[in-house]
Formats: structure tokens, C-alpha cells, sequence
């Protein structure tokens, strides 16, 4: 497949997000009355209008580039204005969007699409409909401004939609192109965020221009798959003021150290302040940032270098860190497709580079990432939160998350239907305020097979014991898409699985399951063992430290994983620490033990046990049926 394609897999149709019927195609007539009246192929227009906003109208809701509607045509004006900014879709409070970045040209232009259409510009930031016809009047100008016929044939429009996508990169223009095309090629059908069902019918004789995403030239600094618009702006490797240095480690990965782990973060910042942080040797530091408004990549510390992003130094050691801009209260305003497919792209390169697997027990956000002790757990990351789409994501990646096992396996990997799927969440604008109602990747856990059960606690979030709650931010009761759990039991449309060292529920119904049959490996406490301590990180024995190097203090988590109970696992490792003492121009020796350490998927975030306390066990559970898979969805 060419660059474009890998990253695109068929689109099915998921649950209403607002619960409306799904028959009423009114999206889909605007979308052919609108290429009829500009002369647009409707492919066109339908694919174009996909990769702006996947088809979602958000009616008076901006991007952070200030774009509005099923085209996302930008209101520039508003974009650059503060007074004229809107919440978050999720009901995040007030942001002023920023401009578009740095773009050479702006054809997705809706004050000039406006004029085009002879419609006030206020429609086409509230109306889809007049959204889609100055959409497609401006791809009909800007095929007409580079002097070719309005065809009725896709493949003549390709430089206008590598125009229509605004960015000043050849490469990205073309990378944009062949998604379109791409996208035409395979089809797709998709229930938006209003509820309709939208369908995109595939023309298989459609074909990108796959030869024409390799003329990009860049830094020797950048580690970039060559498709994407990326730059270098350092951190710096320095000592400071206060005796202490930033703000990552060199290091000689992977010769010296294995890397295993993607970590995805939002910035909880706006990119400005992101290049203001990361040049700021006492501040943090990651290997990249990724942009809202385009995708634009900047890469910040080499790879094979250690970067200071996840809180824990042993998945610091072992991990690249890829920073979104945005805010996890406001997915709609920052959460942009041009983002997650920038982000797939280069996650999907990194990947192949290092030989990282593509699961969700190695391709972590900053939320699943563990305390290294139990003192730290309380101030881990929430980002990117309940709101990031992991399902739309490892369909980009070319990994879709699907069952792997009927549903008599004692293995479950959590998948909701995205849009479907609105658990009430709060916190969003304000302390106990609700959120708006938005799709989610996140499930929620109950003490028992009951709604009005209480839901679980987590002794390590909250050592006081008290209870979980439904804000945004509380990690305490809920499982992420695509992790895979243990099963503890079945009650009617409830499933229970081993959480944290306890019995969790969650109502997984046939029609509207949240839950997938798995199949994998687990492991549970050796015989004879009513215990085995579980730990935030993989630390060497004693002897392995060489003289001169202190012992890093081991530190159990809070958390009980007794005889009988079991927890899913797909990777083993040896323990290592890194001597951060001193500042050094070479890397610090890696303290490498001989013990095997097991990852497991103990709660919302990983954990590690050692090999030795526990036994592994192959699941248990039939092959899943055609309508048990959950093929790849968007």
C-alpha cells in the first residue's frame, strides 16, 4: 500500500452520538446537491470534507484554527479574535482559537466561500448545508485558478485538493491528496456526531499519487517519515543555575537500551507555550510535538536520546514521547483529524524503526503510565484522557482493535462504540458541572452488577479511601479502549474483570456491547502464594548495581494481587535503572539485572510483578464469528 493508504482502513457505521435515527440522510443530499450545483465530483467533496472534520458539523464550534463545520472552513477573523471564541464541544470553558499556523495560503477560506455562495458568513459557521456549498465553490475556484476543467473524473481534481489543504509543504500538500484519494478509493460510511449516517460509496479504480510523497527535505536532525512537514527546535542539554541540569539524558538507544514504549500525551498548553517549556532546561522535555490546527511535527530531543515526559524514569528510559497540543476538556476544539493522522504517521514510522508492537499495552497514553512509587500515584497525568478516540487511532495505524476470541474468553479487551458511547462525565467547565455529552473511550467500573452500585475505588489515587467520582480527571474507576483484562465473573449483561486487585463491573449488553472477547496471556500467583507485590517499575536485584552506583529503593504499589486472581500481560523484560546523579557529555550506564519482570495491565494504567512470583496461563475461549470481531470502525 502507498503511505496514504496504510494509514486508512474501511470505515463502518457506529451508534448514533446523539440517539438519533440513523435513516434520515439529510448530510448525505447536501452532499450531492452540492456537487451537482459547483460541478465537483461528490467523491471529491465527501473525501475532502472527511479528512476536515470527518463529517461532523459542531454548528458555531471552531477549531483551534478557527474552523467551522463539515468542510472546517476557517474564519480567520474569528480565529485571531479572542471575543469571538466558543467552548469546547465537551464543555471545556472559553479558549480564544489561534490562527491557522504557519500556512502559505488559506483556500479553505469561509468569508471568501461566503461570497462565493452570495450567504452570510455567520451560516456557514452554524449551517451545515451552507458549510458544504462554499465548500465546494472553493474547490471549484481553486480547480479553476489552476486552469483545469471542472471534471467530472476524481483523479483531475488531485492538485486542487493538495491546494485545498492549505499547507505551504509540498509533501504534506501531498500526503493530504493521497488520504483523499486513498479514502475515495476504499470508501467509507460513518454515523457523524448529529447522529446521521453518511456513506461514501468506493470507486476502487481511483488511485493516489503515491511517488509524489517523497520530495521532502529536512534537517539531518529530524527522525520524520518523509510524508510529513517536520522541524527541529532543540532542548536543551545543559547544566543550571540551581546545581542540577535538563532536560533529557543523553543516552545510545537502542544499543544501550531497549525502546518499547510509545507514550501519548496532550499539552494541557497551546503550542506556544509548549516551545516555551521545552527550551527550557528546568522545565520537562519530549521527543516531538505535534500541532492542532495542521499537524505540523517538531521533533525536540533525538531518539535515541531520554526525555524527561511520563513521570517514571524506568518508562522514560524505555519510551518516545509524543506531545499533542490541546486541552483533553476540549477534544472538538484541538482533537483534529489532521492530528491524529500526522500523529498515526509518525507513530506507525517509529514503530517499525524500533520494532515497538502496536497495542495498547505498548502504545501508552500519559494516563496509563504507572507512579513509580506509591507516593507518586496521586500526581500522575490524566492526558490525553476519556475523550481521545484510541479506536479511530489504531485504525490509523493500520491496527484496528478487534475481538480476537468469542465471547466465552477469559480475556476482554474494552471497546466501545466511540460516538455511541456518552458516559456522563463532569468537571469539563468547572468543578461538578457537567460536561456536555460526547463520545468516549473511557468505561466505567462498578462494585457490582448494578447501575446504582458504588463505583470502585482506587487506593493508590485516593490512599484516604475515598471514593471515585465522574470527573473528568478521575482515573480511579474506568478502563481506556483497546486494554485487555482478565475476566472475574458474568452477570446477566454485566461483565466483571480483576482490576487493581479487585472484582470490577461494567455493563457490557449485546446490542450495545463495550467489551470484546481476547485472547492472550495472563499471569496469576505461583502455588502456595497468597500474594505477590506489584510494582510502577522493573528495578535490577541488589548485586546487579555496580560499585559507586546507589541502590534504587524499591517501592510496592498499594494494590493486591492475590491467589486467583489474574491480569493480562504481552511483554517481559529485565529490570534496569539509569544514574541521573550527574551531568554527563556521554551516557550514563544502564544498571541491567538478570531477574524477568512481566508487564500487566493492572487497572487504568500498567504495572509490573516479578516472573518469579507468578504463572503464566494461555486464555482459554473459541474463535470469534464474523459478528463478533468488531471489524475495523471508525
Amino acid at each position: 500500500m502507498t503511505a496514504s493508504a496504510a494509514l486508512l482502513v474501511p470505515l463502518l457505521t457506529g451508534a448514533p452520538a446523539c440517539g438519533s435515527p440513523t435513516d434520515d440522510r439529510k448530510l448525505q443530499n447536501v452532499f450531492t446537491d452540492a456537487a451537482d450545483e459547483y460541478h465537483v465530483p461528490r467523491s471529491v467533496l465527501m473525501g475532502v470534507s472527511y479528512l476536515q472534520s470527518r463529517w461532523d458539523t459542531r454548528p458555531g464550534t471552531p477549531s483551534v484554527a478557527g474552523g467551522y463545520g463539515p468542510m472546517h472552513l476557517v474564519d480567520t477573523r474569528r480565529a485571531q479574535d479572542p471575543s469571538t471564541s466558543q467552548e469546547g464541544r465537551a464543555g471545556g470553558p472559553a479558549i480564544a482559537a489561534g490562527p491557522p499556523g504557519d500556512r502559505a495560503d488559506q483556500p479553505a477560506d469561509l468569508r471568501h466561500a461566503a461570497r462565493l455562495i452570495g450567504t452570510p458568513a455567520v451560516r456557514l459557521r452554524t449551517d451545515a448545508a451552507a458549510n458544504v456549498r462554499g465548500g465546494a465553490a472553493l474547490l471549484a475556484a481553486v480547480q479553476r485558478r489552476l486552469g483545469k476543467p471542472l471534471s467530472s473524473d476524481p483523479e483531475d481534481w488531485w492538485d486542487a485538493v493538495a491546494r485545498f489543504s492549505g499547507t505551504g509543504d509540498a509533501a504534506s500538500a501531498a500526503t493530504y491528496a493521497n488520504d483523499v484519494f486513498a479514502l475515495i478509493r476504499q470508501g467509507a460510511h460513518r454515523t457523524t456526531d448529529d447522529g446521521e449516517l453518511v456513506t461514501l460509496p468506493a470507486s476502487p479504480r481511483v488511485r493516489p499519487r503515491a511517488a509524489d510523497v517523497q520530495k521532502a527535505r529536512r534537517a539531518q536532525e529530524v527522525e520524520c517519515p518523509p510524508e510529513l512537514d517536520c522541524d527541529w527546535i532543540g532542548a536543551p542539554y545543559e547544566r543550571t543555575d540551581d546545581g542540577s541540569y535538563g532536560n533529557h539524558d543523553v543516552a545510545d538507544r537502542p544499543r544501550d537500551q531497549k525502546i518499547e514504549y510509545i507514550v501519548i500525551h496532550d499539552t494541557e498548553a497551546d503550542m506556544s507555550s509548549m516551545l516555551h517549556t521545552v527550551r527550557n532546561p528546568k522545565q520537562p522535555s519530549w521527543h516531538y510535538s505535534i500541532r492542532s490546527s495542521d499537524g505540523q511535527v517538531t521533533q525536540h530531543v533525538r531518539t535515541k536520546d531520554i526525555a524527561w515526559h511520563a513521570g517514571n524514569q524506568l518508562v522514560n528510559a524505555r519510551s518516545i514521547g509524543i506531545e499533542h497540543e490541546g486541552f483533553l476538556k476540549q477534544p472538538d476544539t484541538w482533537y483534529t483529524e489532521q492530528m491524529y493522522r500526522a500523529s498515526a504517521r509518525l507513530v506507525r514510522y517509529l514503530a517499525k524503526k524500533y520494532d515497538i508492537p502496536l497495542d495498547r499495552q505498548h502504545i501508552l497514553g500519559h494516563d496509563n503510565v504507572p507512579g513509580p512509587t506509591a507516593s507518586s500515584i496521586p500526581g500522575m497525568h490524566d492526558d490525553p484522557g476519556p475523550f481521545w478516540d484510541w479506536r479511530h487511532y489504531f485504525d490509523l495505524l493500520g491496527a484496528p482493535l478487534r475481538a480476537t476470541a468469542g465471547p466465552d474468553s477469559d480475556l476482554v479487551t474494552v471497546l466501545p462504540d466511540y460516538a455511541g458511547h456518552q458516559p456522563t462525565f463532569t468537571g469539563c467547565a468547572g468543578a461538578g458541572t457537567p460536561c456536555a455529552a460526547h463520545g468516549s473511550s473511557a468505561v466505567r467500573l462498578r462494585t457490582a452488577p448494578d447501575e446504582s452500585a458504588p463505583l470502585v475505588q482506587d487506593p493508590g489515587r485516593r490512599p484516604k479511601g475515598e471514593a471515585s467520582t465522574v470527573d473528568v480527571d478521575d482515573l480511579g474507576a474506568r478502563v481506556s479502549t483497546g486494554q485487555t483484562f482478565a475476566v472475574a465473573g458474568y452477570e446477566g449483561d454485566w461483565t466483571a474483570i480483576w482490576y487493581q486487585g479487585q472484582r470490577a463491573w461494567f455493563k457490557n449488553a449485546p446490542d450495545h456491547p463495550t467489551a470484546v472477547g481476547a485472547r492472550g496471556r495472563m499471569v496469576t500467583p505461583k502455588p502456595g502464594l497468597s500474594e505477590v507485590p506489584v510494582y510502577g517499575r522493573a528495578l535490577p536485584e541488589k548485586d546487579a548495581y555496580p560499585d559507586g552506583v546507589e541502590e534504587e529503593a524499591e517501592s510496592p504499589l498499594p494494590y493486591h494481587f492475590l491467589a486467583g486472581q489474574r491480569y493480562a500481560t504481552e511483554a517481559r523484560l529485565v529490570g534496569s535503572h539509569i544514574d541521573r546523579s550527574e551531568f554527563r557529555d556521554v551516557p550514563s550506564p544502564v544498571v541491567t539485572g538478570r531477574e524477568q519482570w512481566y508487564e500487566i495491565q493492572l487497572g487504568h494504567r500498567i504495572a509490573f510483578v516479578r516472573a518469579s512470583d507468578v504463572d503464566v496461563i494461555e486464555s482459554q475461549g473459541s474463535e470469534p464469528t464474523a459478528g463478533q470481531a468488531a471489524p475495523p470502525h471508525d
